[in-house]
């Protein structure tokens, strides 16, 4: 994109952020939207689209502190490197409201490196089988080394986190009570159901392998 693209896309988010402050009371932020533009919530992107507005989120949000009460992130963080995605955390933190909840959707390191055994369950495999049957053309062998360099090459991937590590970063930037949850399940009704991806990949069950989510509260 254009530096003059750039300046355009940002014109009209700007705009469309005072549009949406102005008619919303209830401030939802969703990072790295795709094709998952949600009802109510102020949807933005690197590559902004109808109803999706231009943000980059490795700068300076363009909103006040306090602004939202819930972010959500669905396979986005895994597009940044690590110190890109603490400041990503650090900027929703500070948008978010006190007692606002985060939510981010991420593929789960853990998962992918536990690929790399002798004795692949009947889930594994079947992971194993549906990438390379889908993203890796030419590759004749069901090999986990194969999975495991797509998934952190491919797609324009540079960090993938396990637990452990987000729920590190999410903790030092000042988020309290952070959990691990199923996909689709919150204790918050606005952040039900928000996920997505499993529908744009066409399979719900290698989705829910591959992917980890965590909720954490501004305090």
């Amino acid at each position: 994109m254009s530096f003059h693209q750039k300046l355009g896309w940002s014109r009209a988010s700007s705009e469309a952020i005072t549009s949406y402050l102005e008619t919303h009371e209830l401030r939802k932020l969703q990072l790295g939207t795709g094709r998952n533009a949600l009802d109510g919530w102020f949807n933005t992107d690197v590559s902004p689209a109808v109803n999706v507005f231009f943000l980059d989120s490795t700068r300076p949000f363009p909103f006040e502190d306090g602004t939202f009460h819930y972010i959500f992130s669905e396979h986005h963080i895994e597009h940044l490197s690590y110190e890109q995605g603490n400041f990503t955390l650090r900027e929703c933190y500070r948008v978010l409201r006190p007692g606002g909840k985060i939510r981010i959707a991420t593929p789960d390191l853990e998962k992918l490196l536990h690929l790399y055994t002798a004795s692949p369950d009947a889930l594994q495999q079947r992971y194993i089988r549906f990438i390379t049957e889908n993203f890796l053309p030419g590759i004749q062998t069901l090999n986990p080394v194969f999975i495991i360099n797509n998934a952190f090459h491919n797609w324009g991937h540079q960090f993938l986190y396990d637990r452990v590590t987000l729920q590190t970063s999410l903790e030092e930037v000042g988020f309290v009570d952070v959990a691990h949850l199923l996909q689709g399940e919150s204790s918050e009704e606005q952040l039900r159901g928000v996920e997505k991806h499993g529908e744009f990949i066409d399979d719900e069950e290698m989705n829910r392998f591959e992917t980890q989510v965590l909720e954490g509260r501004h305090p």
